[in-house]
C-alpha cells in the first residue's frame, strides 16, 4: 500500500507566503509524477500545478507566477511553495502522486488527505 501525507498547511495572512509538503511512503518501485489540487468550500476540485515525469510542468492560471511546484526523488517527495496568497486561495490542498507500486507493471494514483490553507485579510 502506498501513503501520502501533506503538511504546512495553516493560516497565513494576504500576500504571505506557504510551503506544502507532499511525502509518499510504501511500496512504491517508482513515482512517474507530482500534483497539487485544491478544493474550497462549495467548488469542485481544481489542478493547482503538476510536475510529470521529464520535469515538465504545469500550472492552473490562478497560480502562474506565484506558485512553485518542485520534487525530491531521493525522499520520495514533493513540494509547493505558494507566494503573495491571496483570499481565493483558501482551500484545501490535496497532494497525489501517480506511481508504480512494487510487484506492479501500470502506474497508479495515490491521494493524501489533504492539508487546510486559510489566508486572511
Amino acid at each position: 500500500q502506498v501513503q501520502l501525507v501533506e503538511s504546512g498547511g495553516g493560516l497565513v495572512q494576504v500576500g504571505g507566503s506557504l510551503r506544502l509538503s507532499c511525502t509518499a511512503s510504501g511500496s512504491i518501485s517508482k513515482i512517474i509524477g507530482w500534483g497539487w489540487y485544491r478544493q474550497a468550500p462549495g467548488q469542485q476540485r481544481e489542478m493547482v500545478a503538476v510536475d510529470v515525469s521529464g520535469g515538465a510542468t504545469n500550472y492552473g492560471d490562478f497560480a502562474q507566477g506565484r506558485f512553485h511546484i518542485s520534487r525530491d526523488n531521493a525522499k520520495n517527495m514533493a513540494y509547493l511553495e505558494m507566494n503573495n496568497l491571496k483570499s481565493g486561495d483558501t482551500g484545501v490542498y490535496y497532494c497525489n502522486a501517480v506511481l508504480v507500486e512494487r510487484g506492479q507493471r501500470t502506474p497508479s494514483t495515490s491521494w493524501g488527505q489533504g492539508t487546510q490553507v486559510t489566508v486572511s485579510s
